[in-house]
C-alpha cells in the first residue's frame, strides 16, 4: 500500500510516501481503507520526536482516518465490514489501509463526508472535554478563544456556542477573523494589532473573561491571565507558539483564578467511558447543525509535505486533509 513514510525524526519536509507492507491486524482491532486522514499539530511534534507518545523511524505518522471497512478481528461486534467510518489510531493514518482498536471507531452519520469525518474526533474530542468537562463552562458565561481559526480553535468557538457562553475569538487576520464570526463567535480580536487585554476587558464591562481555551501559550497566556475574571478558568490545551508559559502563581491567588490542563488522549486511558460518550453528544451536535466541520486545505497523499507546511506557515484554517487519490 502507498503510505507517507517518516525515516527519520526531524522536519515534516523529509516526509516521502512510499510502498509499504500493511499494518497486522490486531486484537479487536478494525482494518480500514482509508479515504482521508487529518493532520495535527501532535503530527509535527511526533515527527520531530518531541511528543508525549514516542515512535521509532521509519513509521508511519497520522493519527486520525476515515474510510470503509474491510476486515474485522474475532470479536469485533460495533462495525461490520462496509461501514463508513471514523477512527484515531496511535498511528499510521496516513496511508491506503489503518487499523485502529474497535473502541476508537465511530460510525460516519449519513450525510457527514470522509474529509470532515477524518478530522472530527481529535478537535471536537477536546474542545468538549476541555470546555463541558475540565472548565464546567457554564450559559451566560464569557469564553476567550485563543487560535479561533485552527484546528481545535474552531471547535471550541462552535461547542463554546453550543454550551450557551458568549465567545471572543482571537486569531490573525480578517480572513480567520471572518470565519471564527462564521461559526458563532461573537466578538472576534486580531492578536496582531489589537491589545487583548484591553479589549476583552472592554468587552466585558472591565470584568474579564469567565473561561479561556489556550492551545496557543506564550504571549496568548499571558494576555488571558491579566485579562481573566475573579475565579476564572484557563484551559491549556497546547502551545502552538512554540512558547511554554511560567505562571505567577501571586496572580492566581489574587484573582483565585484556576488553570486546568487537558490531555485529551490520556483519557482513553483514565476515563473511557466518558472517553467514548462525549462522541455521542458530539454526532448528535453535528446532526442539529450545530457543529460545522471545516478543511481549508485538502491535498492527495502524494502532497504530505506540502500539507504539513500549511499547517506550520499557519496558512491553514481549520483542519489541513490528505485524500487517496482513487477516493
Amino acid at each position: 500500500m502507498r503510505a507517507v513514510v517518516c525515516p527519520a525524526l526531524g522536519d515534516p519536509s523529509t516526509l516521502v510516501v512510499e510502498d509499504v507492507p500493511s499494518p497486522a491486524m490486531i486484537a479487536r482491532g478494525v482494518r480500514i481503507r482509508v479515504r482521508a486522514a487529518a493532520l495535527n499539530f501532535a503530527d509535527t511534534l511526533m515527527i520531530k520526536g518531541t511528543y508525549q507518545e514516542k515512535r521509532t523511524p521509519p513509521f508511519v505518522p497520522g493519527l486520525e482516518a476515515a474510510g470503509e471497512v474491510i476486515e474485522t478481528a474475532p470479536g469485533v461486534t460495533r462495525v461490520k465490514i462496509g461501514d463508513r467510518v471514523m477512527a484515531l489510531v496511535s498511528g499510521g493514518a496516513f496511508a491506503e489501509e489503518a487499523v485502529a482498536e474497535e473502541g476508537r471507531v465511530w460510525p460516519i452519520p449519513d450525510g457527514m463526508d470522509y474529509t470532515a469525518a477524518a478530522g472530527f474526533p481529535i478537535v471536537y474530542g477536546t474542545s468538549y472535554l476541555a470546555l463541558a468537562d475540565r472548565a464546567r463552562l457554564k450559559a451566560g458565561e464569557t469564553l476567550v478563544v485563543h487560535g479561533a481559526a485552527g484546528g481545535v480553535g474552531l471547535t471550541a468557538v462552535e461547542i463554546g456556542k453550543r454550551l450557551g457562553a458568549t465567545v471572543i475569538a482571537v486569531a490573525g487576520g480578517a480572513d480567520k477573523l471572518a470565519l471564527a464570526k462564521a461559526h458563532g463567535a461573537d466578538h472576534a480580536l486580531d492578536h496582531r494589532t489589537e491589545d487583548l487585554r484591553t479589549r476583552i476587558k472592554e468587552l466585558t464591562d472591565e470584568r474579564g473573561a469567565d473561561v479561556v481555551y489556550d492551545p496557543v501559550g506564550g504571549g496568548a497566556f499571558e494576555a488571558s491571565l491579566r485579562s481573566t475574571a475573579p475565579d476564572g478558568r484557563i484551559v491549556v490545551v497546547g502551545f502552538a507558539s512554540g512558547e511554554v508559559p511560567q505562571i505567577p502563581a501571586n496572580i492566581l491567588l489574587v484573582k483565585n483564578l484556576t488553570v486546568i490542563g487537558l490531555y485529551w488522549g490520556a483519557y482513553r486511558n483514565i476515563r473511557p467511558e466518558d472517553f467514548a460518550r462525549q462522541f455521542d453528544v458530539l454526532l448528535g451536535w453535528w446532526k442539529e447543525g450545530a457543529l460545522r466541520p471545516h478543511a481549508s486545505h485538502v491535498l492527495p497523499l502524494a502532497e504530505a509535505r506540502e500539507a504539513f507546511a500549511a499547517l506550520l506557515a499557519r496558512r491553514s484554517a481549520g483542519k489541513v486533509a490528505l485524500v487517496m487519490e482513487d477516493a
